[in-house]
């Protein structure tokens, strides 16, 4: 199961999902001067930031909509990065939250889990129904592939689903919690956690434990850190016996050279620096709650 390569990442390499987001206006302007076209410049952004974490990432997570908004040629760029991500022996997350049914869904499916946009693992948006997972199961159960499905995100907005009490006085994002670890039940990797995880913001601690402990099957994928304001105590909740989720980070590892005067000479030295800090925070703190 694709689970037990992220644990073991995860026990190797530490907590920290470095997230390839790239937004233009990022790239430092001497790689622009020194590239051919955007995308070019883009690419070799993303390459250098990967080479100098892929000792301290457990993962990668690469969102699509940055790309996208590029057109065709971002697209390819896309591809490149996850392939790049993958020809190195890493895991990488393609940041899609797609929610549909039906055909609509195996084709999503079969886009991002074969062919140019092949990943590990997808993220998916489960609020429409579960049926809209189903396609997706036959490649996590017979193809080495994960997911990760929205539980509970770090956005303040997710007050206005998220948080409604049901009749049975649960709130949504706990009962779509408890039917993804269900589903997950099919999936279950030997490290003891399935192959179905869910995105937990670490934004919201109140309910940190509680989560942990009732969706113990479940892996999580926790953004939230840094730029949101969650600090590394605060993700400490979501982890259990120093393992059980990774730590999403973009902006705080993609920008870090911007803290330091003419970082943009080295880059990708000062995102390196910003995932060590990341990772021995986090690992500072989890005697505290583990």
């Amino acid at each position: 199961m694709i689970i037990d390569r992220l644990y073991e990442s995860v026990e190797k390499k530490g907590h920290v999902c470095v997230g390839i987001d790239t937004d233009i206006e990022y790239i430092p302007k001497w790689v622009m001067d020194k590239n051919n076209s955007i995308e070019d410049a883009i690419f070799e952004y993303n390459k250098n930031i990967i080479d100098a974490t892929l000792d301290i990432a457990s993962c990668y997570k690469v969102q699509i909509a940055y790309y996208e908004a590029l057109g065709i040629s971002g697209l390819m760029v896309y591809k490149k990065t996850l392939e790049y991500i993958r020809n190195k022996k890493a895991i990488v997350i393609a940041d899609i939250k797609r929610g549909d049914i039906a055909k609509t869904a195996e084709m999503y499916a079969k886009a991002h889990f074969e062919g140019d946009f092949e990943s590990d693992f997808l993220t998916l948006n489960p609020y429409m129904g579960l049926d809209g997972i189903e396609p997706y199961l036959p490649y996590v159960k017979n193809k080495e592939k994960g997911l990760f499905l929205l539980v509970r995100t770090s956005n303040k907005g997710a007050e206005d689903i998220q948080y409604i009490d049901t009749k049975k006085e649960e709130k949504v994002y706990s009962v779509v919690g408890e039917k993804i670890q269900q589903i997950g039940n099919e999936c279950m990797g030997s490290c003891g956690y399935s192959s179905i995880g869910g995105v937990v913001g670490c934004t919201h601690v109140e309910e940190g434990i509680k989560l942990r402990s009732d969706l113990n099957k479940m892996f999580f994928l926790i953004p939230g850190y840094g730029a949101q304001g969650g600090k590394a105590e605060d993700v400490a909740l979501y982890l259990k016996e120093g393992n059980g989720g990774v730590v999403n980070s973009s902006r705080g590892i993609l920008l870090a050279y911007k803290k330091v005067e003419n970082g943009e000479k080295n880059y990708a030295q000062y995102a390196r620096e910003e995932a060590i800090r990341m990772r021995d925070d986090i690992l500072s703190k989890l005697n505290v709650n583990n």
